[in-house]
């Protein structure tokens, strides 16, 4: 028996700010949506709705804004149910991600929920001295 495959990697933007909720049983779960553009087709995108529980919900819900770039993993799930105001039945497919990868740094492409940190990467810079580097002084 052939075994099922169920399986998404997306690269994209937040269409919106990330949004935490907690479960009845205390589970995080933290959704956002993600715009991806059609290669080819100018101004077109396919958007998708996901979902990330646990710690990974919360270091999207920390680190993730509006307009910030991730690659996604994980898998489709499929909702099915009956609406109320028109009985009519209604699905929906969403991600559930298993693997969220950031793209930016701290502040390109974000709306938001980031500090920039430019005081620490600026004192970095001036401790760089323009000193030719001994390769007899490498331990290895």
């Amino acid at each position: 028996m052939a075994r099922s495959i169920n399986q998404v990697i997306l690269m994209g933007r937040l269409t919106r700010d990330p949004e935490q909720r907690t479960t009845t049983s205390g589970k995080t779960v933290v959704s956002f949506s993600l715009a991806v553009d059609r290669v080819g087709q100018d101004d077109q995108a396919d958007f998708f709705d996901v979902t990330a529980w646990e710690k990974l919900g919360e270091l999207v819900m920390q680190y993730l804004g509006k307009g910030r770039r991730v690659l996604v993993q994980g898998r489709l799930r499929q909702d099915s149910w009956d609406d109320k105001e028109t009985g009519k039945k209604r699905s929906r497919i969403e991600v559930t991600a298993t693997d969220v990868t950031f793209l930016d740094g701290p502040s390109e492409g974000a709306s938001g929920n980031q500090p920039a940190n430019n005081t620490a990467r600026e004192s970095v810079v001036e401790d760089i001295d323009d000193k030719p580097i001994d390769l007899s002084e490498i331990p290895f």
